[in-house]
C-alpha cells in the first residue's frame, strides 16, 4: 500500500486536463477509471491514485506560477533515458508546454536525466530516470 494514497490537481479548464493527464497517465500504465462531475480519476495497481479537478469558481481560475507558494513539481521516475524521451513527446504531443528538454542534471548527480513539461494551469512535471 503506498503511503501517499491519492493526489488531487485543479485545472484551468477539466476538459483540456483530462486530455492532458489522460495522455501522460495512460502512456505510464495507469488507467482512467472515468469522470464524475468536475472530476476525472487515474488508478495504477500499486501506485497512487491521481485525480483532476475543475475549478469550483471559474471566475478565480488563475493559473499557478512555478516558484510561487504551492505547487512545485511532481517527478515521474521512468525506467530509461529512452523512456524519459518517449514521455516527453506524448506530453508535448498532448498539449503540455516544454520547461527543460530531456538532458542530464550532474548538479543533482551524473546519472540524472530528466525533463519537465508544463500545463496551462502551471502544473509542472518532471519524467526522470536515476539509476542507482
Amino acid at each position: 500500500m503506498p503511503v501517499l494514497d491519492h493526489l488531487g490537481v485543479t485545472v484551468v479548464d477539466i476538459d483540456r486536463g483530462i486530455a492532458q493527464f489522460g495522455a501522460v497517465l495512460s502512456a505510464l500504465g495507469f488507467e482512467y477509471e472515468g469522470r464524475i462531475n468536475d472530476s476525472a480519476a487515474w488508478c495504477k495497481d500499486g501506485e497512487t491514485e491521481i485525480i483532476v479537478f475543475g475549478p469550483r469558481d471559474a471566475d478565480d481560475a488563475d493559473p499557478h506560477v512555478h516558484g510561487r507558494v504551492g505547487w512545485q513539481h511532481l517527478a515521474f521516475a521512468v525506467e530509461s533515458r529512452g523512456e524519459v524521451e518517449r514521455m516527453h513527446r506524448v506530453a508535448v504531443e498532448a498539449g503540455w508546454a516544454v520547461v527543460r528538454d530531456p538532458k542530464l542534471y550532474p548538479r543533482f548527480n551524473e546519472r540524472y536525466f530528466a525533463s519537465f513539461v508544463e500545463d496551462e494551469s502551471g502544473i509542472r512535471i518532471e519524467f526522470m530516470h536515476n539509476p542507482g
